[in-house]
């Protein structure tokens, strides 16, 4: 029997807490946002390409070639097979003399030297700045008067235009130009819409390549790349090279390869490059939010502008102060931090653990740990932070929040 005024009623089960979802994690690049961006617009393009059958050098190449000639300020453009392709074919038409020396920085992505290796040059190391990155003028200059004094000829200049923003160009011509104008060739493959004093990346050297590498400011469905230049015999011989060494049909001129831009990836760029500068836009203001965010976080050092340049900021890369007793093992407390980031879900990297020189594919090169003291610094400290156009302010937030957590 119940008491009076109890309920004969059993009470209604407490229902169960609702899981809370999970926090979906925040890429270093959004390559599926931008696409939604330009999906309608290549989806045509491409029934425009299957319907003319025009797969190769058909007329989305050409325009594309016009139009990128255009926005990088120079007369030509060259479609290429990838960025790596790119660069060969500029030294190759160059006919430097077999084995010449090439100097370029020893922080760069492999295939900076591997296009010198595989158009028969050699590359000559020199160190970067410590702020930007940026190959030293200074380095630079100490390397060529050691290569003129071990009686080893240098051919070129290959600067890299690194995480977005241009080396020192004004400095590096009149360093070729004091070694005898030497030519000048731009890696520009992380600088697309970047300039200095108001030139557009490619247009300072005497060629550029670039990578369309999907994940780049202005990236492809795949593979490409591109030769950029004004000088008309010049780009013509690259474009010569790149299509079997063949002007006419079955008459081959000079020994070439092939690497030739596809119409399917002509129409991804010419739809990506309408809206690259509204996208570098929304990426200068990203790398402006970091800034703030970041500010006090202790430990921390900051990317920098060179002066002159206006940054597209293509990676944002923090540096990791070094632990105590790290000099035995330097990377360890940046590799720390972006093991927690990615544990939180944060899509942070690495842009390039291992310098160009002490990379095994290049230890013919000679040099060993210690030879360029500010490239292996930075190979230690540096962090790159997701980047991409869409990032939105709640993202970044929750990026500068797992950040501080992950630097105690």
């Amino acid at each position: 029997m119940t008491s009076k005024g109890e309920s004969t009623m059993a009470e209604p089960p407490i229902p169960p807490t609702p899981p809370i979802p999970p926090t979906p994690p925040i890429p270093l690049v959004d390559l599926r946002a931008a696409h939604a961006e330009v999906a309608e617009e290549v989806r045509a393009g491409l029934e425009r390409v299957l319907a003319s059958a025009a797969y190769v050098k058909g007329p989305d190449v050409a325009a594309f070639e016009a139009e990128y000639a255009a926005f990088s300020g120079v007369r030509h453009c060259v479609g290429t097979a990838n960025g790596t392709d790119a660069l060969e074919l500029v030294l190759r038409a160059l006919e430097l003399a077999p084995g010449a020396g090439v100097l370029l920085p020893a922080n760069t992505f492999v295939a900076t030297a591997e296009a010198v290796v595989r158009a028969g040059l050699r590359p000559v190391l020199a160190d970067v700045d410590d702020e930007f990155q940026l190959l030293d003028p200074a380095a630079a200059r100490a390397a060529l008067v050691a290569e003129r004094s071990a009686g080893r000829p240098v051919g070129a200049l290959l600067p890299v235009h690194l995480t977005g923003q241009l080396a020192p160009m004004r400095e590096l011509l009149a360093l070729a130009e004091e070694f005898g104008g030497l030519p000048v060739v731009e890696d520009a493959a992380q600088a697309q819409g970047a300039s200095q004093h108001g030139v557009p990346a490619g247009a300072w050297g005497v060629a550029a390549a670039t990578s369309f590498y999907p994940g780049k400011n202005l990236g492809a469905y795949g593979d490409a790349g591109a030769v950029l230049g004004s000088d008309e015999r010049l780009v013509e011989a690259v474009r010569l090279i790149a299509d079997h060494g063949s002007a006419v049909k079955y008459v081959h001129e000079r020994f070439g390869f092939n690497s030739r831009l596809d119409s399917v990836q002509a129409v991804v760029l010419r739809a990506k490059l309408r809206r690259l500068p509204q996208w570098n836009a929304a990426r200068r203001g990203a790398a402006t939010r970091y800034g703030r965010l970041l500010a006090d976080l202790p430990g921390l050092r900051l990317p920098a502008v060179r002066p002159g340049n206006e940054h597209v900021w293509h990676l944002y890369t923090v540096r990791i102060a070094p632990g105590p007793g790290e000099g035995h093992r330097p990377g360890r407390r940046r590799d720390a931090v972006l093991a927690a980031l990615t544990a939180a879900g944060i899509g942070a990297g690495v842009h390039y653990p291992v310098p160009v020189h002490l990379q095994p594919a290049f230890r013919s090169l000679g040099h060993r740990a210690g030879a360029f003291p500010r490239a292996e610094r930075a190979a230690a400290e540096l962090l790159t932070l997701p980047l991409f156009p869409q990032l939105t302010e709640e993202q970044q937030g929750r990026v500068a929040e797992e950040l501080r957590r992950a630097l105690g």
